[in-house]
């Protein structure tokens, strides 16, 4: 969940600096503007915004690859308007998820019988896999201890105090 703040009385326009050709008075920033602007004004002072944020090229202090092959690039850039939840629609990225989870769950020896395949699920984001991978193993070790005879209530996770599921707040 993303927390917002408010806007400060002194906060509450947005001043473009590039797209002035097309702009020619501030903008409010958290409503709607009386008058539609152009569409290429619109791109470049979000642009111009963006340009504040860090270079994630520049990030060593995150996990997160910022680089990956222009293939990889075009590829993304034709499926952005799929829907990945309706797999009736796009079946063929349904199955191509179910194979990267196969190649996965392989790659780290998952313990498969021979005609045996993987569950799994594609994920947007680092927080929601690590999220779904707690749950997972949440549940196998319930499954254990209930196999087991042993309570199954109350589970004890220890993590560090680098936990990564706030990454986003």
């Amino acid at each position: 969940m993303v927390l917002s703040k408010t806007a400060s009385q002194s906060d509450v326009s947005v001043h473009s600096t590039f797209a002035s050709r097309y702009v020619r008075t501030s903008l409010p920033r958290f409503k709607m503007p009386e008058n539609s602007i152009p569409k290429e004004a619109a791109f470049q002072i979000i642009n111009d915004e963006l340009m504040l944020d860090g270079n994630p090229r520049l990030n060593l202090a995150s996990f997160v690859t910022t680089w990956m092959e222009p293939e990889c690039d075009k590829l993304i850039m034709a499926s952005i308007n799929k829907n990945y939840v309706d797999m009736d629609e796009y079946p063929v990225t349904t199955e191509l998820q179910n194979r990267c989870v196969n190649i996965i769950a392989h790659l780290f020896n998952a313990p498969l019988g021979e005609s045996e395949a993987a569950v799994g699920v594609g994920t947007v984001g680092s927080s929601e896999a690590i999220m779904l991978a707690g749950l997972a193993f949440k549940r196998n070790w319930q499954n254990k201890r209930k196999a087991e005879g042993k309570p199954y209530d109350k589970p004890n996770i220890v993590t560090g105090a680098n936990v990564q599921v706030y990454d986003h707040v």
